[in-house]
Parts: structure tokens; C-alpha cells; sequence
């Protein structure tokens, strides 16, 4: 009865921050031929402070952009603040953001862009890793988002399809899959219908598992591993990084496993 944890591409911080720089860098050019000024930009993270691979990102995101010219302290700054999984710390967080009146706002993740769309409609938001945009609400469409926000979607839809097909070959005789979601996150609906079209043309019935904290998980899996030739997935983008991240695979996870996101299973 292997097991699949769904989450982030590889190589991700690289790609993001090269196209959040040509947003963000032509925003700053225009306006710099008006006036001279330095340009602050808040940072929303989903994550705690700490967390090695959202500081890679940050990392590479203010790497690429001072490689453009753009140097911190000189002629832009840096607000970060931190959600850390905690849905007031996150509210508190894009409260605080948002009264410093930034030049921009960059939010990590569906509940960093749920916690900063409420207190503002004015600042210009860049959202990154995040699954369903326009089913979230965040934009109306691809091609015109509408509004004060725009930004990347973390995944096509079809590709939730691919990974229940990779699921059946690992395991040729599971006839259940269940994935693991938080329901308080409203990103996500697309893609998990995307699963669930594909599902029985291979022979399989999906199941969604709700948690709504990462003390969940372990028991949500322990009933599910109770059912015959079941196998399991972990969609990190309905659970939410501050879940996954105090989740221990090795602990937990008793079968094979595999995942295209090297987090969950680096170090365990």
C-alpha cells in the first residue's frame, strides 16, 4: 500500500523568482523615471520563521532581483512577515503589511492571499503557489485576473490526473486512493476534480480526507491505512505548508513513497 505526497515542483524557487522579478522589475522602472524613491515590498509567507526552503526562495527572489540592479537598502526594501499556520497570526500579519502601505505585496500560498484580500484593495498583490486562482476567487480569469492581484498558478489541473496514473502503477492492485486536505482552504477544488475525473478509468475510487491541523494527519492516515488495498496522497496545497511541515513520513508513512516535492521527505 504505497503512498504519494502531492506537492510542490521541483526547482520551483528558481522559476519563480525569475518571473516574479519581470513583474516586479518593470513596475519599479516606471515608476522610477518619475521620481527617485525606495521601493518597499511586503512579504506574506505561509510558513514559520526558519523554514529552510521558504528562505531559499526569499533568497532567490532577492538574488535575482539585485542581479536586475534592484539592491536591498539601497533602492528597495523588505517587509516579511510570517503566518506560520496560525490563520489570526496570518490575519494579524497582512494587517500589519498592509498598513506600511507597500509599493507591492508578494503572498506565499492560498492562505497568505485569503488573509491579505480582506484588509486590502488598493496595494497591488503578486500571488505564488497557488493552485486554483480564479476558483479561490483571486482572479477572474487567466488572461484578465481583474482587480488588484495577479500572480502563478502552482499547477495545471491535468497534472493531478498523472499523479493518480503514477499511483496505479506503484501499486497495480489499491483501488483507493484517499487525499488529504484542509477544507479551510479555498484554493484547490480544480485540481482535485481533476483527480477525481481521471480516477476510474484506472480503477480507482478517491476519497477526500479532511484535517485541519498537522496533530490530524497521523490519525486521518491510520484510518485510512485500516482499509484493504488503499494508498494514500498528501495534497500539500489543500493541507497547507504549516501542516506538512510537522509531518513526519517516517514515522507515519509505513509504505513506499514517492513525491515530487523534496521537503516532506529530505532528512527523514
Amino acid at each position: 500500500m504505497p503512498v504519494l505526497i502531492l506537492g510542490e515542483a521541483m526547482r520551483r524557487r528558481q522559476v519563480l523568482a525569475v518571473l516574479s522579478a519581470i513583474i516586479v522589475v518593470p513596475l519599479f522602472a516606471r515608476a522610477q523615471s518619475v521620481e527617485k524613491k525606495k521601493w518597499r515590498v511586503g512579504l506574506l509567507m505561509a510558513a514559520a520563521p526558519g523554514d529552510p526552503e521558504v528562505g531559499k526562495r526569499l533568497a532567490a527572489l532577492q538574488g535575482e532581483l539585485g542581479r536586475l540592479g534592484w539592491i536591498e537598502g539601497q533602492n528597495i526594501s523588505f517587509e516579511v512577515r510570517w503566518g506560520a499556520g496560525d490563520p489570526d497570526r496570518m490575519r494579524t500579519a497582512a494587517n500589519d503589511l498592509v498598513s506600511l502601505s507597500p509599493d507591492l505585496i508578494i503572498a506565499n500560498g492560498s492562505s497568505a492571499m485569503d488573509a491579505i484580500q480582506r484588509p486590502n484593495r488598493n496595494v497591488p498583490v503578486l500571488f505564488v503557489v497557488v493552485p486554483d486562482p480564479i476558483g479561490a476567487g483571486y482572479a477572474d480569469s487567466l488572461a484578465h485576473p481583474g482587480g488588484n492581484a495577479t500572480g502563478f498558478g502552482q499547477f495545471e489541473y491535468g497534472i493531478g490526473a498523472k499523479w493518480l496514473e503514477l499511483l496505479k502503477e506503484v501499486a497495480p492492485t489499491a483501488k483507493r486512493a484517499g487525499i488529504i486536505r484542509d477544507p479551510t482552504i479555498t484554493a484547490g477544488p480544480g485540481q482535485f476534480g481533476a483527480i477525481q475525473l481521471v480516477a476510474p478509468s484506472v480503477g480507482m475510487e478517491v476519497t477526500a480526507l479532511s484535517v485541519r491541523s498537522a496533530a490530524e494527519i497521523e490519525r486521518v492516515i491510520a484510518n485510512f491505512a485500516r482499509l484493504s488495498r488503499s494508498l494514500l496522497g498528501a495534497k500539500r496545497t489543500w493541507v497547507g505548508a504549516p501542516h506538512m511541515s510537522a509531518f513526519d513520513p517516517k514515522r507515519t508513512l509505513t509504505r513506499p513513497s514517492m513525491s515530487n516535492c523534496v521537503e516532506y521527505l529530505r532528512g527523514h
